[in-house]
């Protein structure tokens, strides 16, 4: 699975779930200005941006391990303290960030438990952990139409849905794994509209993530046969998606 890729690819393929997203997530963590918070797996700052418009770029902190998403951030947020690291190895003292958010990046983890642990290391004691992954396993994330029909097509594909933390429970199940207390699971729903099935599915060829990889892995017959499958699964122009995300909040 390749998360390196240009900024804009990402944009392409995520942004348009990921920047509503953000706002919905900051919410739920209760962010408010005075804070200083950490942004885990930042991408190419969807949620970096949000929150340095609630607490100022100089309290928001970053990390990233795609060099070309960290340097977008950099770019885009100056003042913002971006870093390269893994979730596992948080580059931070103990007890440096009020709160501490994953937006759709615990499934991509090496190890969740520890990166969510690392994630409760870096905050301070009662500060709030946060994170939120797309409902893969239920069929309500962004991504689940075309699933679906790689699967008619292909029953032995690997989907997303045996990801970890992408079904109900799950979680919150890792938090508490990671020591985290007073854990609440909620759900976030964002809806898009894309204005036509074409800008839906070019998203896909553009190799990002598991989905972008199968689809650059197929020949050109198997591809088009996705890609008009998936035609026949979705609504008529313009195509316009719900997808929900399983959101945990804990404390450190």
């Amino acid at each position: 699975m390749s998360f390196e890729v240009s900024p804009d690819a990402y944009a392409r393929f995520m942004g348009q779930y990921s920047e509503p997203l953000a706002p919905l997530f900051a919410d739920l963590a209760a962010v408010r200005r005075g804070q200083r918070v950490l942004d885990v797996g930042c991408g190419p700052g969807a949620l970096t941006a949000e929150l340095a418009s609630r607490v100022g770029a100089d309290n928001v902190c970053a990390v990233e391990p795609s060099a070309s998403f960290a340097a977008a951030v950099r770019e885009r947020l100056p003042e913002v303290d971006v870093r390269r690291s893994a979730a596992e190895e948080l580059p931070y003292p103990d007890a440096t960030f009020g709160v501490t958010l994953a937006q759709l990046v615990v499934h991509f983890m090496a190890d969740p438990v520890r990166g969510l642990r690392e994630m409760r290391r870096v905050t301070v004691p009662g500060g709030t952990v946060a994170a939120c992954v797309w409902d893969h396993a239920g069929e309500r994330g962004p991504l689940a139409a075309f699933w679906s029909a790689a699967r008619e097509l292909d029953p032995a594909v690997t989907d997303e849905s045996g990801l970890p933390g992408v079904r109900e429970g799950d979680l919150a199940s890792l938090f508490s794994q990671a020591g985290l207390e007073s854990t609440r699971e909620n759900t976030l729903t964002v809806r898009v509209r894309h204005a036509s099935f074409d800008e839906w599915w070019q998203r896909f060829t553009l190799a990002v993530g598991p989905a972008g990889d199968y689809v650059a892995s197929l020949p050109p017959d198997r591809g088009a046969a996705l890609r008009e499958r998936c035609r026949r699964l979705l609504p008529g122009e313009p195509v316009e998606i719900t997808a929900v995300a399983w959101a945990v909040t804990g404390r450190a």
